[in-house]
This record gives structure tokens, sequence and C-alpha cells, in this order.
């Protein structure tokens, strides 16, 4: 009898310290992945934090060895050469007007789209949200030159319609939107069809105010592309009047030298924007993809 208590209190300890060894086990787990995600963060933070630090540094310490994070002296004063040297507050407000547009508009046809492959059924459907699905491994590359002309003939060119008119549907969005309202109940649906409702009742009544996080969300991926987007606003716009925030700040790079510190400066006024609205937004841009792109 000696032996076995002995035995069940030796297996008692040493399940006790098992339970001990637990805890800290998943304690230095969690550990490890905070410290690698805070590395991660460092490392994607830092060319944010190096082109802000080079903002406000003079011309002279632009290229000093070994580099310097902190600029000494500290000169804010570039943003202001910026400024004096370009019409900035035109610059973004042609970005804020394309960019809004553009955004709308796609939340709208994008939406409409959505619906109707999600919602409908027609012969070809699928087929159809496949070949349209295809036009997203088509780069703007290929299409500029056929844009080009278009806008030429119907006498767009250098105006704000050529500018948004070729961003007013999105592919991308359709999908998203799509994935969106497929996890939505049907049930919603036929109740609202046996109370006599149409579909164009259930898209605005139903469908849209329970896919507003989805909404959300790319309605800020698509403000981002919009205000973003260089090459076409480039090939089509020759006027400065009408020129937006990244091609206007295109002109900072001279012909045989660039002053980095002024580009630095425009860029970082560019960013600040998209990080206001992404910050103000976050939320709505994680429910957002929870709910579309990573459902159906």
């Amino acid at each position: 009898m000696g032996s076995i208590e002995l035995a069940r209190s030796v297996a008692r300890s040493s399940g006790a310290a098992r339970s001990r060894r637990r805890p800290l086990g998943r304690l230095a787990a969690r550990g490890g992945l905070y410290a690698l995600l805070i590395l991660g963060g460092l490392v994607m933070l830092f060319p944010f934090a190096w082109m802000v630090s080079t903002s406000f540094k003079p011309d002279r310490e632009l290229f000093v060895t070994p580099p310097q994070l902190i600029p000494a002296p500290f000169t804010p004063e570039n943003y202001a050469r910026v400024a004096e040297t370009f019409p900035l507050a035109r610059f973004m407000l042609n970005s804020l007007i394309v960019a809004a547009i553009s955004a709308s508009a796609q939340i709208l046809t994008s939406a409409m789209a959505a619906y109707g492959f999600a919602r409908l059924r027609f012969r070809g459907r699928d087929a159809l949200f496949l070949v349209y699905l295809a036009t997203l491994m088509v780069p703007l590359q290929v299409t500029i030159v056929p844009l080009f002309v278009e806008m030429r003939v119907l006498g767009l060119v250098n105006t704000y319609p050529a500018l948004i008119l070729p961003t007013i549907a999105s592919a991308f969005g359709t999908f998203m939107l799509r994935q969106a309202i497929l996890s939505l109940p049907r049930e919603l649906d036929e109740a609202a069809f046996i109370d006599g409702a149409s579909h164009w009742t259930v898209f605005r009544r139903i469908v849209l105010p329970l896919s507003r996080p989805a909404l959300a969300a790319f309605g800020i991926f698509a403000f981002m592309a919009s205000w973003n987007s260089f090459l076409w606003p480039l090939v089509v716009i020759s006027s400065q009047d009408l020129m937006t925030l990244p091609v206007g700040l295109s002109n900072l790079h001279g012909r045989y030298e660039t002053a980095w510190n002024l580009v630095m400066a425009g860029a970082t006024i560019s960013v600040i924007p998209i990080m206001a609205v992404y910050a103000v937004a976050q939320k709505h841009v994680i429910r957002g993809v929870a709910l579309s792109g990573l459902k159906g």
C-alpha cells in the first residue's frame, strides 16, 4: 500500500509540474509571436520613417555617411519650398475631386453588378463572371493606348471626365461585393418578394444596408487607388491646372539633379490624407474584408 500511495503522490506532483509548465510555454510562445510581429511592423514602417526624416533634412545632409535617421539640423522649410514651387492646393483638390467621384461611381456600378451575379439567375452567368474577373489580369499598360484614342475621339483629353470615366467600373469591386452579398441569407430576399418587393427594392432596402461594411471597405480601396494613380493621369493630362497630386509631384524630379528632400516632403504630403482616411475607417476595412473576400 505504501508503494501505491508513493506512486500516486509522484504522479500528482508530476502532473502539477506539467500544468505549471503549460502556461509558461504558452506565455513564451505568445511573447515570441508578439516580438516577431513587432519586428515585422518596424521593418515595414522603416521606409516611411526614412521618407519623413529625409523630408526634414537640408541639402548637404542627404548623402552623408553613415546615414542619419534623425535630421540634424531639422529643416521644415522644405515643405514651404515645395508649396512655393508648385500649386499643391490645386493638385490636392484635383486628386480629391477625381478620387471621390471615381470611388462613388465604382461603389454604385460594382454593387449593382455584384447583386446581379449573386442573386439573379440567367444563362451564362458564371461564365460571364469568370470572363469579367479575367480582366483583372490585363494590366493598364495594355489598354492605355486604346483608352487614349477613345478619349481623343470623344474630345475629352485634358479634362476631368478623361480622368474619371475609365475608372467607374471595377472587376475587383464586383468580386468583393458579390462575396459579401452571397453571405447574406436569401430568406430576407424571399420574404421581401412575397410582400411584393422588386429586385430594385430588395437591392436598395435590404442588400445595400446589410453590405455596408463591405461597401465602406471597397470605397476606401477605390479612393486610395484613384488617389495614388499616376500613369493614366500622366498620359491624358497636360495642363497644370488639372494635374493630380502624384503627377504634379513628379515634376520635383529634375532633369540632371533631384532634390530628394523636396521629393520626400511632397511624398509625405500625399500620404497624409490616405493615412487619415484609413485611420478613421480601419474598422470598416477589417469588417468588410472579413465579410466579403474571405467567404463564399
